[in-house]
């Protein structure tokens, strides 16, 4: 439902007149509050119950959490999600849906039906705006029952990452169809991982109400007063396994996978698709370099 004359929901002006950045970083703050697991202990029941959350996955009981952060990107359980055992098989860096997906065609990635977004935008590198474009890309939206760690969907090393500021507008449906470039234009962190099969790419986006991003990696975190963008390239490459964590998002919000042309295969794939982190999402292709 529109306003009439408008032709936005009521909640698209709410969340406009919201001071996004401010408010998630507010947010954020109250997420590390720490509290009596008295209290704290029946409130993460709640939202499990409310959200769908499986509290049997995580590593500590609920009792354990001290805030409410330490709930939301809570580890699991070792054998909770097991890795595709094929070497060749691109995983699923996180627990989520599938938003879109496809070919990046003429530097333009989908977002919504009959919403378009630059990988120009995205990236803001000319160099690799034309190293992947007429590549691959999967979408994959963090609803609030997941699992909010990320990990590495191949294996590799990183030796140099990204990061942008920018707006904080939801991820959910209000932001995906209504918001026009969302994901170029939120605050985002991208790690580019260098693997025997080439260079691909894997971009976290803030939304509203995430109070930071972080990665293993690297010191920097999201959603802080004052940030500027900045592209680093690391004294000492960082190696990683498939599978192994990159960073975690303090509360739920979207991945964007990217790969060059001719790189992976996809697998069928279906819009609003569930996945698991470790689970196959495609493979390298037989022709991609050794």
């Amino acid at each position: 439902m529109s306003l009439p004359g408008f032709g936005y929901p009521p909640a698209y002006y709410f969340v406009w007149i919201l001071p996004r950045n401010l408010f998630s970083r507010f947010c954020g703050f109250l997420a590390n509050v720490r509290m009596p697991s008295l209290l704290l202990t029946p409130l993460i029941q709640l939202y499990s119950r409310i959200f769908g959350v499986d509290l049997t996955e995580a590593k500590l009981q609920v009792s354990d959490f001290h805030t409410f952060n330490e709930f939301f990107t809570r580890q699991l359980l070792p054998d909770a999600r097991p890795l595709d055992p094929d070497q060749n098989a691109i995983l699923s860096p996180v627990d989520g849906f599938v938003g879109e997906f496809g070919n990046i065609s003429n530097g333009l990635l989908i977002q919504a039906k009959g919403l378009d977004y630059r990988l120009a935008d995205l990236l803001e590198d000319s160099e690799r705006t034309r190293k992947y474009d007429g590549g691959k890309f999967i979408t994959i939206y963090l609803a609030p029952q997941n699992y909010h760690r990320i990990h590495s969907m191949v294996g590799g090393e990183v030796s140099e990452f990204s990061y942008i500021t920018g707006d904080l507008w939801t991820v959910g449906p209000l932001g995906v169809y209504h918001v026009p470039n969302l994901f170029a234009r939120n605050e985002r962190l991208t790690t580019y991982f260098q693997t025997a099969k080439g260079e691909c790419a894997l971009v976290k986006v803030g939304a509203t109400v995430v109070g930071r991003i972080r990665v293993s990696y690297h010191d920097q975190i999201s959603n802080l007063h004052s940030a500027k963008a900045k592209q680093i390239v690391l004294e000492t490459p960082f190696e990683l396994e498939r599978g192994e964590e990159v960073g975690l998002f303090e509360l739920g919000s979207t991945v964007i996978c990217l790969f060059p042309p001719g790189q992976i295969e996809l697998n069928e794939l279906q819009l609003g698709q569930s996945v698991n982190f470790g689970q196959a999402v495609g493979r390298f292709s037989q022709n991609s370099k050794e």
